[in-house]
């Protein structure tokens, strides 16, 4: 027989998952705090897993309780349409998908990867920008599913993060056609030339300085920023060159506003999808990691 969970000790645990402490939680729902103590308790018993530990005078969720707490949300959230669908105002419930991109990464690329999401299941997706650590923290504390970045600090992979190269393209410099001419000579043609460069914070800007030292390049950095979007409008704008990668520039490429002034020897730019280690994965994400390329 199917163990029946009782929906009243359900929604009491997604109000103290939600409040973060029992005491909160007994005041939000104005029972005494040694019932709902008491009924948490049947609760787990009843499940029997534990979906709390207590963590500095708090309470965190267990790899059990994040997992109730998504569950919960979902069978309220139901229990919500269903009262829409009754009175004919039905929203159809969509699984969602927490996306996180480095600002460096081509939003170009984003883009391929809603698109293919979507195409995988209707969804809706929730994007969100960073530097890596922010969204590391976002992807390991499970509140968001997937990151898609062109940097991974050492040893990646053995702090519970699974990564999976997608691409891994040459890098040029680019800019606007003004400076077509540093093309001949080139790579001496741009030493002391305006240029665009990635913050410190990267691996590329680290394969830069080495490159330019082998060749001994002058770096006349007018700006520093890892944003690719503005790289591109500032370099669009004849402000300076930008290195990057072909897929990057390559609608620019197309519509003239960008021309290649040459390839880097030796420098590459690749990206990946990184996931974290969980119970019950995502099943869009486990797909998009399978089949996804650029």
């Amino acid at each position: 027989m199917t163990p029946w969970i009782n929906y009243h000790h359900l929604f009491y645990f997604k109000v103290i998952a939600e409040e973060g402490t029992v005491s909160k939680a007994a005041e939000k729902l104005r029972i005494g705090q040694p019932t709902l103590s008491a009924q948490l308790k049947q609760f787990e018993d009843s499940l029997g897993v534990q979906l709390f530990e207590r963590q500095h005078k708090k309470l965190a969720l267990t790899e059990y309780g994040k997992v109730a707490l998504d569950y919960s949300k979902n069978i309220f959230r139901l229990g919500s349409e269903m009262y829409e669908v009754l009175h004919d105002r039905f929203k159809p419930l969509k699984p969602t998908l927490h996306l996180g991109a480095l600002d460096s990464v081509p939003k170009q690329i984003v883009l391929q990867l809603a698109k293919q999401a979507l195409k995988i299941s209707p969804c809706q997706i929730t994007l969100s920008e960073g530097k890596f650590d922010e969204l590391h923290r976002e992807l390991t504390a499970h509140r968001m599913d997937l990151i898609v970045t062109n940097f991974l600090p050492n040893g990646v992979s053995g702090k519970g993060l699974y990564p999976r190269s997608i691409a891994k393209k040459n890098v040029a410099f680019y800019a606007a056609p003004k400076f077509k001419h540093l093309k001949k000579d080139f790579p001496k043609s741009i030493s002391g030339a305006p240029m665009i460069l990635p913050t410190y914070d990267s691996k590329l800007r680290q394969d830069l300085d080495h490159w330019a030292k082998l060749n001994q390049i002058e770096m006349n950095i007018v700006v520093e920023t890892q944003d690719i979007s503005v790289k591109k409008l500032m370099a669009t704008h004849e402000i300076g060159l930008i290195p990057t990668a072909t897929h990057s520039v390559k609608e620019q490429l197309i519509q003239g506003e960008l021309v290649e002034i040459g390839q880097l020897t030796g420098v590459h730019e690749e990206l990946f999808l990184v996931t974290a280690q969980r119970k019950i994965e995502n099943a869009i994400v486990a797909k998009l990691k399978d089949s996804f390329v650029i």
